[in-house]
């Protein structure tokens, strides 16, 4: 299965991506779904933070994905720039990993989107430190493995798609369910001459710039 990273398959034409773009929104504005998919946001907005924490030289020490569609993220030190990135970068989380999916599907890697989807939910595995969160990242690794390992091509070009228009948009639809002086924002408010609403607009604009930047790639 892992020979198959590398192969190439025909992008979609676009009434049927954005068919697909469609159907995803649906699953993301309706209220009973998005209790279940928010969790794949959260998912993603934490790796964000871990990921990018690490990057800037700080310790992971835990990572929990909640029932109730929330999070958290514990790094050490927490203070310094490296710090204010790593808060800064959760809620575009979602939305990054949207743009480089709808990247992959545009020049046909979409194999490739699922196997980065499943290494990166490996590495969170490692960082999870509660019950439910483990149970959250293997139940999407079992839905992406099932579908690389039996799946047809349409199929998968199918769940690719699915997958990078569902980051693309529960990333502005999770921005616009929270407060704006959320907790992420009032840490940054601190950090920073900003005020938290200014934070709040930037996840909002960030977001949707990436809505429109990755789905005009996908259609």
């Amino acid at each position: 299965m892992l020979s198959r990273i590398g192969e190439i398959q025909i992008p979609l034409p676009a009434p049927v991506a954005l068919f697909l773009g469609i159907l995803t929104f649906i699953a993301v504005l309706g209220p009973m779904l998005w209790k279940v998919t928010v969790h794949v946001n959260t998912i993603a907005h934490e790796a964000a933070h871990a990921m990018v924490g690490f990057g800037a030289g700080r310790s992971i020490r835990s990572v929990k994905i909640n029932p109730d569609g929330g999070g958290a993220t514990v790094m050490l030190p927490d203070r310094g720039l490296g710090f204010g990135v790593a808060v800064f970068a959760g809620y575009l989380g979602p939305s990054a990993a949207g743009l480089i999916a709808a990247w992959l599907i545009s020049t046909g890697h979409m194999v490739a989107v699922m196997w980065l989807g499943l290494l990166l939910l490996a590495v969170l595995l490692l960082m999870v430190r509660n019950f439910f969160g483990a149970i959250a990242i293997l139940v999407c690794s079992a839905l992406l493995y099932l579908t690389v390992r039996h799946a047809t091509v349409g199929a998968e070009t199918a769940v690719a798609y699915g997958v990078a228009w569902f980051l693309l948009l529960s990333g502005p639809k999770k921005v616009l369910s929270i407060p704006i002086k959320s907790q992420d924002a009032k840490i940054l408010a601190k950090m920073s001459p900003l005020g938290a609403w200014v934070w709040y607009y930037l996840w909002l604009l960030g977001t949707i710039g990436a809505l429109v930047a990755g789905g005009a790639m996908l259609v």
